[in-house]
């Protein structure tokens, strides 16, 4: 079964995330409201916490950076970010399952 915060688009897979910038580590906390959230390192300040998202998720799932963009939520707790390429649904879930 698909997780609630995963969804396949018709150009890759959209991510529903909860990211709470400031944390000690970045990691995956849990699921808060249908989407998984993650606590980030880096403050949300200058776009510190999106470029460390970026990276974070670029490394857990083993994809170029350039293949992962925000489709919405830059400037929110609440992000929504797609990723694309031969990546699996399967695979994300596995990565990133709290």
């Amino acid at each position: 079964m698909t997780p609630i915060w995963l969804k396949k688009t018709a150009t890759g897979i959209a991510l529903n995330l909860h990211c709470q910038p400031g944390a000690k580590l970045t990691k995956v906390v849990g699921l808060h409201d249908g989407c998984l959230k993650i606590s980030l390192k880096a403050p949300a300040i200058e776009n510190k916490a999106n470029e460390m998202l970026l990276a974070w998720l670029s490394k857990q799932l083993k994809v170029p950076q350039k293949q992962i963009q925000f489709l919405s939520g830059q400037n929110s707790r609440i992000k929504r970010v797609e990723i694309w390429g031969s990546i699996t649904l399967e695979q994300i879930t596995e990565a990133l399952s709290p």
